[in-house]
């Protein structure tokens, strides 16, 4: 059982939680909870770790490691998950995974009649990109695109706020946000903006082969993102307010 702070797997995991430098350098990143817990596949599944209570909730025997929903997992003590967790409560389970990777080319070709690809240009919120990528899975989007600059996706808030679809909606981060649009409208795709100056989301038809772009939460897209979008479109809204929260707004523009 590990029982000191000073252990070098509890070392290693604080700072995968902590930096993402290190998470990319290893290609892993920390996941906590149940339910995050047990949707990990064996593909991804890197090493686990859980409390001395969370065993005893669960009725199982301590020893140096215990099997968890099929995976082998570091027992520790109260106070030492304690340390390596990033949340208030923790919940006594956490797990390194492995980072999955994804090809825009290799997307597009397999795109099929319908397809929706969310476009995200700068976003910070880790809140907002994590309710994007769960929103993705349920309404069907067959990736998420990202700037660089986007806040990063394997952000333990932003892993959160996911619920589990880190694991099943296919997402990009690329460099060059522009040419990856263009990457995107070669395969006859048509992409919209969600802007203040478009037209009334109510007035259009979108396209089967769609893409739809989400700017920063407060400067939104930039000029030359926008400029590269076949229609610029907005979310009609009553009383005195002009714009919607980055997720809301990618939300009804899915589900439309």
């Amino acid at each position: 059982m590990i029982s000191s702070t000073s252990n070098e797997q509890v070392k290693r995991v604080s700072k995968l939680i902590k930096k993402s430098k290190a998470r990319n350098e290893e290609g892993v990143f920390v996941v906590e909870g149940i339910k995050m817990f047990e949707e990990i596949s064996e593909e991804q599944f890197a090493e686990g770790f859980v409390s001395e209570s969370f065993l005893k909730e669960q009725n199982i025997e301590a020893e140096d490691t215990v099997e968890i929903s099929g995976k082998r997992c570091y027992v520790t003590t109260d106070s030492v998950y304690k340390k390596m967790s990033d949340t208030v409560t923790p919940q006594g389970i956490l797990a390194v995974v492995k980072q999955a990777k994804y090809d825009l080319e290799e997307i597009l070709e397999n795109s099929g009649e319908k397809t929706t690809i969310i476009v995200l240009d700068r976003l910070q919120d880790p809140g907002n990109l994590g309710t994007i990528i769960r929103t993705s899975e349920a309404a069907d989007v067959s990736a998420v695109v990202m700037s660089r600059d986007t806040v990063d996706v394997y952000n333990p808030k932003v892993i959160r706020s996911t619920m589990g679809s880190i694991y099943r909606v296919p997402f990009v981060i690329v460099d060059d946000l522009a040419s990856a649009i263009d990457e995107i409208k070669g395969e006859g795709i048509t992409v919209y903006a969600a802007h203040l100056d478009g037209v009334d989301l109510n007035e259009i038809q979108m396209a089967d082969k769609r893409a739809i772009m989400i700017g920063n939460e407060s400067k939104g897209l930039s000029k030359e993102i926008a400029d590269k979008a076949d229609q610029l479109v907005k979310i009609p809204m009553s009383g005195n307010v002009e714009s919607l929260n980055a997720a809301i707004a990618a939300a009804v523009l899915m589900y439309k």
